[in-house]
């Protein structure tokens, strides 16, 4: 992906925050999404060839009950596969020259709440997890301990292990040591969207203490990690609520990200830090990954065109 590529993908990180706490119960919810991506190139290209993660994952709590996708200029060809995380990929290629390419997705989904009987208290300690998720060579390990290392967006570094043991003292419940992390990121970082770039790693964010959505996740996923725990990268939609008395504002949601800290026994639980919530029934996700780069929701190569403008759209509405 070119340089100028991947600098405009993080007009697509979500904007939304202020949810103070997650409603302690939560009704089942249909949601659709649209979203458009444009590219207006300065010169033509003569050829792409692009990879789009598009199409939400079907998990135990979601369920996709349709999808569409339209891409400008129409593709000389294109498949879909499922990558290494579960992930549904879509490839693609344009070979006719172009000054413009859309690609335009319709999904909708349903997402049935998943924390009702969650004891962030009953869980495993944090020590213990970290003991089984530990690889030894010979002998049987866990798949998850695949989210324990480094990836490209995010280290291991003792500045993150440091930060995170302020909510993970000893014997500390994963669970609960998690959600008090996700408590301290959402009051000490500053969410602004000028202070990153797409590809800033998790480390700078920390040390500046501000950024977007993928900026928190990243950051707590490090801290996890440098504890050894596993914490794994979620891209998605985020259906945000307009003010009382307001009506919802087509196209003002962006895509969004967040987080999952797995505990064994537990399973996977997603945090959202940018909003201080457990992501629940309006958190559509789309993708799995180490971190972003694992994710990004197109990128390419491109022969041709110049430098270009991107336009981005979201708008995630409940079905009534």
């Amino acid at each position: 992906m070119s340089a100028a590529m991947s600098a405009t993908m993080n007009v697509t990180m979500g904007q939304a925050q202020g949810v103070a706490a997650p409603a302690p119960e939560r009704a089942a919810s249909v949601l659709t999404i649209h979203h458009k991506t444009i590219y207006d190139y300065s010169a033509p290209v003569e050829n792409a060839q692009q990879r789009a993660v598009v199409f939400p994952v079907t998990c135990p709590w979601q369920a996709v009950h349709a999808h569409s996708t339209q891409i400008e200029p129409p593709p000389s060809h294109q498949h879909a596969d499922i990558d290494a995380f579960g992930n549904h990929v879509l490839y693609f290629t344009i070979d006719v020259p172009h000054d413009y390419m859309q690609l335009a997705c319709e999904s909708t989904v349903s997402l049935t709440p998943r924390w009702a009987s969650l004891d962030p208290a009953a869980s495993m300690p944090w020590e213990t997890a970290v003991a089984a998720l530990r690889f030894r060579a010979g002998q049987p390990f866990l798949p998850q301990s695949e989210f324990c290392f480094a990836s490209p967006n995010v280290a291991l570094h003792p500045d993150l292990e440091a930060y995170a043991l302020a909510s993970f003292a000893p014997g500390v419940p994963v669970v609960a040591g998690a959600i008090d992390l996700m408590h301290r990121v959402h009051a000490d970082f500053e969410y602004q969207t000028t202070a990153t770039e797409v590809d800033t790693p998790a480390l700078q964010a920390f040390g500046l203490r501000s950024g977007v959505c993928q900026d928190f996740a990243q950051v707590m996923i490090g801290c996890l990690r440098s504890l050894g725990l596993a914490a794994r990268y979620v891209s998605g939609y985020l259906c945000t609520e307009p003010p009382p008395g307001q009506p919802r504002l087509i196209g003002a949601d962006a895509s969004h990200a967040w987080l999952s800290v797995y505990c064994p026994l537990a399973g996977w639980v997603d945090l959202d830090p940018t909003n201080d919530v457990l992501a629940d029934t309006s958190h559509v996700t789309l993708a799995f990954g180490r971190d972003y780069s694992d994710v990004s929701l197109l990128r390419g190569v491109i022969v041709g065109g110049g430098a270009h403008d991107v336009e981005v759209e979201v708008s995630v509405l409940p079905v009534e």
